[in-house]
């Protein structure tokens, strides 16, 4: 559904010194930076797939989503998407696709959101019996009935990113871009989203690649991961795969009875990432997590245990260090 190979999204940055003599200098002669949004990138994501699309600030994500998009065109590389090439920008191409973000409206924000639906099913040109029935299970999915002639200025962040979603899937996208969908959004209502985008997916059988900060999403939404860093790729399989060789070790969550002392738990083996009175929260390797649960079990007043992965930040921030560390030394040599 996706291709995409050896992709490059090269810029000039115009380059000059502060002060009146530069800037005149400048107006004759100027001294310019290649930035490499994008460099040689590539991968590939199948018909129905749902891709978390991650990296750093200035990794160079937005970017290539707009280039998959057809919002930017590469400087090389070749990229199709259901078999379209997007910067011709062609309007079949245009009813497959959706980039959906989380800082950018299509709302009319005096209007309520019943009217930019009626506008966009012109736009694509759907037909008013499937415009209906696709808005009618939208409605019923996002829960949005109360919202739909509303002005769109008086609805909350998350009213109006569920409105957004429901605007930008009336014409039933079979790939979604997705970037940042639940920046500012609450806990109960990033929750609601990733639960929409999920059920979507499912009964539409649409492709959805994701960038987000927040890794609830992608834990939630994404068994598969692609992580660009410089505009480069640096990873691209499987997120269980990621976790078990960034940080192989696991966390021992235990709460108490009762207190115990901080030498008991030291006891255990391991090390303490946090301790009070109510539990504590262990770090061990893999191979051990059985030994030191059965101390644990033997020697505290365990009211209950969890074991778990490392949390995914911290695997994705490991990550990104590694990246760094590795483009330093690049650097150095």
């Amino acid at each position: 559904m996706i291709s995409v190979r050896h992709l490059a999204k090269h810029y000039l940055v115009h380059r000059r010194p502060p002060g009146v003599l530069a800037a005149l200098r400048s107006l004759v002669h100027r001294e310019h930076d290649r930035i490499l949004a994008v460099d040689d990138l590539s991968f590939s994501i199948a018909a129905g797939e749902r891709v978390g699309f991650l990296g750093p600030n200035g990794a160079g994500k937005t970017t290539t989503l707009k280039m998959l998009a057809g919002l930017l065109h590469p400087t090389s590389g070749e990229v199709t998407v259901a078999g379209f090439t997007p910067r011709l920008r062609q309007a079949q191409f245009l009813r497959t696709i959706m980039l959906v973000t989380g800082q950018k409206q299509q709302l009319l924000w005096d209007l309520p959101p019943s009217e930019t639906f009626s506008l966009n099913r012109a736009i694509y040109d759907v037909p008013v019996a499937e415009y209906r029935r696709t808005l009618d299970e939208l409605v019923e999915l996002l829960a949005i009935a109360p919202l739909l002639d509303k002005p769109t200025r008086t609805l909350s962040l998350g009213e109006r990113m569920k409105c957004e979603l429901a605007a930008a899937l009336l014409h039933r996208p079979s790939v979604l871009f997705l970037d940042e969908p639940t920046i500012g959004l609450d806990v109960t209502m990033q929750a609601a989203m990733r639960a929409f985008i999920r059920s979507y997916n499912e009964r539409f059988g649409a492709t959805v690649l994701l960038t987000s900060h927040y890794m609830e999403d992608v834990a939630a939404l994404c068994p598969r991961v692609i992580v660009i860093d410089r505009g480069r790729l640096t990873y691209d399989g499987a997120l269980d795969a990621l976790v078990r060789d960034v940080r192989p070790d696991k966390r021992i969550t235990l709460r108490f009875e009762r207190p115990a002392g901080r030498a008991e738990v030291e006891a255990l083996g391991g090390r303490i990432v946090s301790f009070d009175d109510d539990g504590t929260v262990l770090q061990v390797e893999a191979s051990s997590v059985r030994d030191v649960v059965g101390r644990a079990l033997a020697a505290l007043p365990i009211a209950d245990l969890k074991v778990e992965d490392a949390p995914l930040e911290e695997v994705i921030a490991d990550l990104f260090g590694r990246n760094a560390e590795a483009a330093a030394a690049r650097g150095a040599r």
